[in-house]
């Protein structure tokens, strides 16, 4: 009689059950509790539609949505308008400094906004702003020509930090398009005008459509700039009406109702992107292995470099000019001149106040450990997708990358329905604001684990299992050495957007847990804007010596994901 083979427990999975519990935590619970909380009356008894009412019926609440619509519209049309052409003058053409060009795109990527706006301030206010007070000077004129407190000031200022978006998508596409049907076109006779609009432009069109809805969706839950420039020209959009509803009194349920429209826009936007790139792509047929020969400018070629640099120019040179001159600054209204320069705010940053030490490492420790946190999560759930190891695993994928849809300041209202009251309690504490951190960058996580793990072959572990190692110990010692590497840029992805994020944060933190992008958002409240500077010039080194170290070790492909990942 045959003896029954012992069935043996595979102990790696408990490892994947912490998983999922852990990524059920970070998703579906506070999803769960932002709708529980819009059908939950103030008593907190019963269920009711009258939040939805009360958000809905009113002309006070309907006004921020029709500006949020006119606000992200003109942001999304700013940076196809501009980000398209500046793509194919930098991969399609011979314009001089294409390198610099695409370094300072990447550099307003890296910016904060809501720091732009800031920037924005001190050269363009009504009043006060440099740039009005130049013109004063040189026209002897009462007032400037400026006033950035204003809805259309928000969208130049969204617009400028929008372009990184379409550039992103279109030169993605144009360099993995060859040249032979432009090269056709020119030889009879069109001009390269004409080949670019005719030709280019249209094989390009999913990725631009793919930029627009970006920047789209971006102009419509960005918190930092209307904050910025709009609260104070009393201007709502959804997102100041949202932070509105947390001001004394505090109305979680009108926020909880009110942040679904944008949710469900935000969702219906994504997968219209999807079908748009999955229906309408194109492919070019030809013989020659993709040839990509750049476009002739001629005598042109400086004058639009010129042109190419003018959003770089207004995105970083002068935003950054201006932050400086206000951080050596005694006293901002006077401008940098002599007998008012100082390096005092950077001594008291980071020398002897210790709000601002304190804040600067809360976003430090915060960022790394919400960083640590995706990328275990990411890692262990995409190679249970991609290897087949667990049921359901399809399902830990789709809730991965379901953060990807949801806006920061919604995700934050989420968290705070889910996690400001017993029996999990931990508003007021560091884990709501990293766990938050790291719900919100989960997809980059997890999209570059699944990137860097489909580059892995399994035979490698499979020859590993075969010699008797477990599931936990090939993944320690075989997939994980292999995947270190991609496992630091994916780390890094998280960690970088994680030290400057504003819109979860300024919904979570108390003065027990500010970080350092809450606290430049007080310092705006408060009108101290040397201090503001100072750590938004700080937070940018920070950012930039990271990118720059990465770059340095990890080489090109560290910047190609972060490319992927915007």
């Amino acid at each position: 009689m045959p003896r029954a083979r012992a069935v043996t427990f595979d102990a790696s999975l408990l490892l994947w059950i912490a998983a999922a519990a852990v990524l059920i935590f970070m998703v579906v619970v506070p999803l769960l509790w932002l709708v529980y909380t819009s059908i939950q009356p103030e008593s907190g008894r019963g269920l009711t539609f009258a939040n939805y009412l009360t958000v809905f019926t009113q002309r006070f609440y309907l006004e921020p949505i029709r500006n949020s619509m006119i606000l992200a519209l003109s942001v999304a049309l700013i940076a196809a308008a501009v980000g398209t052409p500046l793509a194919w003058l930098v991969t399609r053409s011979d314009m001089p400094a294409r390198g610099l060009v695409r370094a300072l795109t990447f550099a307003a990527f890296a910016t904060p906004p809501f720091l732009g706006a800031q920037a924005w301030i001190f050269l363009a206010a009504d009043r006060s702003g440099w740039l009005n007070r130049f013109w004063e000077n040189l026209f002897h004129t009462q007032s400037g020509p400026f006033n950035i407190y204003t809805l259309g000031g928000a969208i130049f200022v969204m617009g400028l930090y929008s372009i990184p978006y379409t550039f992103t998508f279109v030169s993605g596409a144009l360099e993995m398009m060859s040249s032979e049907m432009e090269d056709a076109a020119a030889v009879l006779g069109a001009g390269p005008w004409r080949t670019a609009l005719q030709i280019t432009l249209p094989l390009a069109a999913p990725a631009i459509v793919s930029g627009f809805i970006m920047s789209f969706l971006e102009g419509l839950a960005l918190f930092g700039v209307p904050a910025f420039l709009l609260i104070p020209a009393r201007q709502q959009v959804i997102t100041t009406q949202l932070y509105e509803f947390f001001q004394f009194p505090v109305h979680v349920q009108w926020a909880a109702a009110y942040a679904m429209p944008l949710l469900t826009v935000t969702i219906l936007l994504l997968v219209l992107q999807r079908r748009v790139l999955g229906r309408r792509q194109y492919t070019t047929v030809t013989g020659k292995g993709g040839r990509r020969r750049p476009c002739r400018l001629g005598r042109g070629r400086w004058p639009v470099l010129g042109l190419a640099l003018i959003p770089s120019m207004l995105a970083i040179l002068l935003p950054y000019a201006a932050l400086f001159a206000v951080s050596i600054s005694r006293a901002w209204g006077r401008g940098p001149v002599p007998g008012n320069l100082t390096l005092h705010w950077y001594r008291w940053a980071l020398i002897d106040n210790l709000e601002t030490k304190s804040a600067i490492f809360h976003s430090l420790g915060y960022g790394a450990a919400a960083a640590t946190i995706s990328v275990v999560i990411a890692v262990l759930i995409a190679y249970a997708v991609l290897r087949k190891l667990i049921a359901g695993a399809q399902l830990l994928g789709f809730l991965c990358m379901a953060p990807f849809v949801v806006p920061g300041i919604v995700l934050a209202i989420g968290f705070f329905s889910a996690y400001a009251h017993p029996p999990i309690l931990l508003y007021g504490t560091a884990g709501m604001l990293i766990a938050a951190f790291a719900t919100r960058f989960l997809p980059i996580a997890y999209s570059n684990s699944t990137s860097i793990l489909r580059g892995i072959n399994p035979e490698l572990e499979n020859a590993a299992r075969t010699l008797g190692a477990g599931r936990l110990r090939t993944l320690s010692f075989v997939t994980a050495p292999l995947l270190r590497r991609g496992l630091l840029s994916g780390w890094l992805l998280v960690f970088i957007p994680a030290i400057r994020e504003l819109s979860c944060a300024v919904f979570l933190f108390t003065p027990h847990t500010a970080v350092m992008t809450t606290l430049m958002f007080d310092f705006s409240d408060a009108g101290n804007y040397e201090a503001l500077s100072t750590l938004g010039i700080v937070l940018m080194t920070i950012t930039f010596a990271i990118t720059i170290i990465a770059y340095r070790f990890l080489g090109r492909d560290f910047m190609q994901s972060r490319e992927a990942a915007g």
